[in-house]
């Protein structure tokens, strides 16, 4: 299985194109905050947290890697703190021989490797799993890249970088076991399931969706079922369970305490104001309505921060996982200007802006274009979904994609900022197209279409990325 990451001679030129073109942009984003992060000593990653501002990609793993806690959420990425451990280790050596912070460098080297290999495993799904020719490979690859936050998620040091190259290297293994009619071992199951999984928990069951697709009914045989599933998803799960209880409840427990005695003493204040003022002789009198009207304000300022949040309201449950819902933001907006929108084309508005802070949930683009633009790509996609209806590598693809779907549009988990999220998914789209390359009929008039939304895609949002970062 390792033979797959041998990068073959017809793969070197565009990878080193990629590079080149990586390299630019981590150069730009480095330049942009080196400023701030070079600094040998920063205090917790407080600096990366007022600092870092890209959409709503989080600085976690700069901090992380500069002073090493358990800070990510650990039942969505139980192994990821851990992974990033030797790069602590590594910084830490090299900031006490230069006296600099070079995390930016070394993080970009890490998303550069990566993003490297997820070219390579991208052009080999489109010309050695669904047959595209080699031209066509490559544009769909410039293509996919040219999305905007698949350009920006690229050189933004978040988990989604790794996720994309884990999910493209299990799609790539699951599609060339299919064609070779082989089945996926335990062993390598296991494997991949861990390490996808152990990053981000939705990258893990999207795994087990390929290996679905692969073994079929072998699937559901005792032996792999109870190895390559439920055992290490189990033994994942209690890893989390106690980092949870080792590093988290600890945290949280002190943090509880210091909101609890800031709000006994806001309560306080709020008390005598509202005795200095009254008119109310009763004193049972006086302490009902203080109450009354202090639930009100409480349930106004709760209101108003998840209003200044832009997030829609959660499933009221004390489940950690329910908590993450949005069940009133608006579907159809989202998808048309996040979901299809955003994570494809940046908007000129509010320009990587984070919904957290000054970003409204949704922004319209200026330009009718951008939206014409949008709409001839989701119909390429749909047309390319039914001309490939009988592949059952399109299928496999497909079923990560719906349950990508099912997390953000039904439940709404990161629905205000979803195209964040565009590299665990966005990948569908020139996949989908890519059956219509396979026409006869159709493929000349799609490469000639989908080399000018190439074009315009690396312009667009090339100009608007490089403009921000060195503005």
């Amino acid at each position: 299985m390792w033979s797959i990451f041998r990068i073959q001679k017809e793969e070197r030129w565009l990878v080193l194109a990629f590079v080149l073109v990586s390299v630019f942009l981590h150069a730009c984003c480095i330049y942009c905050f080196s400023d701030s992060f070079l600094q040998e000593s920063i205090d917790n990653g407080g600096v990366f947290y007022s600092h870092f501002h890209m959409s709503g990609y989080d600085p976690i793993t700069y901090a992380v890697v500069t002073h090493w806690d358990v800070t990510y959420q650990v039942f969505r990425h139980p192994l990821l703190t851990w992974m990033v451990y030797p790069l602590f280790l590594l910084n830490n050596g090299l900031i006490a021989l230069t006296g600099y912070n070079l995390v930016q460098f070394l993080l970009a080297a890490l998303l550069l490797v990566c993003n490297s290999y997820s070219v390579v495993f991208l052009y080999r799904i489109f010309k050695d799993i669904i047959g595209v020719r080699r031209d066509d490979a490559i544009l769909l690859t410039a293509f996919f890249y040219g999305f905007a936050h698949i350009m920006v998620a690229s050189i933004v040091a978040d988990h989604f970088t790794l996720s994309m190259f884990l999910l493209l290297l299990t799609l790539y293994i699951a599609g060339r076991w299919m064609r070779e009619g082989r089945e996926m071992t335990i062993l390598q199951t296991l494997v991949l399931f861990v390490v996808t999984a152990g990053v981000t928990l939705s990258n893990g069951v999207k795994m087990l969706i390929d290996a679905l697709f692969v073994n079929g009914k072998r699937f559901f045989r005792p032996k792999y079922l109870l190895l390559a599933v439920i055992l290490p998803a189990a033994l994942l799960w209690l890893f989390a369970v106690w980092e949870n209880h080792t590093y988290i409840v600890p945290k949280e427990k002190a943090q509880r305490i210091a909101q609890q005695e800031k709000a006994r003493v806001a309560r306080e204040q709020a008390y005598q104001e509202f005795m200095d003022t009254t008119s109310i002789m009763n004193p049972e009198e006086k302490q009902r309505v203080f109450e009354k009207q202090y639930q009100q304000r409480l349930r106004k300022e709760a209101k108003a921060r998840w209003e200044s949040m832009h997030k829609g309201m959660p499933i009221q449950s004390k489940n950690v996982f329910l908590r993450w819902t949005d069940v009133t933001s608006p579907r159809w907006d989202s998808m048309v200007e996040n979901l299809f929108g955003e994570s494809l084309m940046l908007h000129q508005d509010h320009l990587l802006e984070d919904t957290m802070g000054s970003r409204p949930m949704i922004v319209r683009y200026r330009w009718w274009i951008c939206y014409a633009v949008e709409g001839v790509i989701v119909l390429l996609w749909l047309t390319g979904l039914w001309l490939g209806r009988k592949s059952r590598f399109m299928w496999m693809a497909m079923a990560g994609f719906a349950f990508d779907m099912i997390i953000h549009l039904v439940l709404g988990f990161g629905l205000n900022e979803v195209y964040i999220m565009a590299s665990h998914w966005a990948f569908v789209l020139p996949v989908g197209i890519a059956f219509l390359l396979k026409s006869p009929h159709l493929r000349h008039l799609t490469f000639y279409l989908l080399l000018l939304l190439t074009v315009f895609l690396w312009l667009y949002n090339g100009v608007l990325l490089v403009g921000y970062l060195l503005g």
